[in-house]
């Protein structure tokens, strides 16, 4: 465990939170208070995405001061899958912790009973597989628990999403996965509740060649299956892709999300607060610089 150096003005100020390249981040306060950040670690000097082999962890109590936590997990703890350590979420539930992660276009989950691991593969398979529902990309896994305790896992990419419910041992599927309508959806869905609403917030990408899923844009229900009704945007990153997460934290809720550093394959995370309007919309937030 290492302590990382404060960073003055985090809240406001536009300046990376965790050392070297990570992406993908998804914030969560776990039952002991902290919050956690479990990201994808870019390694130095990528040119893609290939030889990321590891989710790491960092934590904070104040968002000024992290510690660095170390590997929670790697593919050397699977069988089943060998390259791509993508996108992961991880949630609490009856003193444990479940790690649901991509891994070669599949989904897994693991289980620890610490929110920085070690985690152990707990089904020795993917629980969620490449093609189920028709989609090709299972990636980007979100785990949301609702009010009822009902859980639901949610998956998908390059405009495809799917979801399944949980058992409430959280490594069990409560019936088939199952395709979302969820519009101008591209990958990387985060699903959050606030009062009466679910929020469902995922990169978008135009149509075309060259084409970036640099905006995060965000939707609306009042079920976790939908019906979704499209917002707008969070934020432009202005980088190649953007991904992350909103979590509540102390009376504020923060979007986590990466943007490019020296290259779009060394990705660096950020966090900034948001508001909301009266009517439960998400205020806008200004155009990331790319100067980094």
């Amino acid at each position: 465990m290492m302590l990382l150096a404060v960073l003055p003005s985090l809240v406001t100020a536009r300046e990376p939170v965790l050392p070297d390249f990570h992406a993908d981040p998804s914030a969560r306060v776990q039952p002991d208070g902290r919050l956690y950040v479990y990201p994808t670690r870019d390694p130095i000097g990528a040119r893609n995405w290939k030889g990321m082999v590891e989710w790491p962890v960092f934590s904070t109590t104040d968002m000024k001061t992290w510690t660095d936590h170390g590997v929670a997990f790697s593919l050397e703890d699977l069988t089943w899958a060998k390259e791509e350590a993508w996108a992961a979420d991880c949630i609490a539930r009856d003193g444990k912790y479940y790690f649901y992660f991509a891994a070669a276009a599949q989904i897994g989950v693991a289980v620890s009973e610490s929110p920085t691991g070690p985690f152990k593969d707990a089904l020795g398979a993917p629980i969620i597989k490449q093609n189920e529902a028709g989609i090709r990309w299972m990636i980007d896994p979100a785990v949301f628990l609702d009010d009822d305790g009902q859980a639901y896992l949610f998956a998908g990419g390059a405009r495809k999403l799917g979801v399944v419910k949980l058992e409430p041992d959280m490594i069990t599927r409560d019936g088939p996965f199952q395709r979302v309508e969820m519009p101008e959806f591209y990958e990387g869905v985060c699903v959050h509740k606030r009062g009466e609403f679910y929020y469902a917030s995922y990169p978008t990408r135009p149509e075309g060649k060259d084409s970036r899923a640099n905006r995060m844009v965000y939707s609306m229900a009042k079920s976790p299956l939908g019906p979704w009704e499209f917002k707008g945007e969070i934020i432009d990153n202005d980088s190649h892709n953007v991904h992350g997460s909103i979590v509540a934290f102390k009376g504020n809720d923060y979007l986590f999300y990466h943007v490019q550093g020296p290259s779009n394959w060394e990705r660096r995370v950020y966090f900034e607060p948001i508001r909301y309007e009266p009517d439960g919309t998400i205020q806008p937030l200004a155009k990331v610089s790319r100067t980094r």
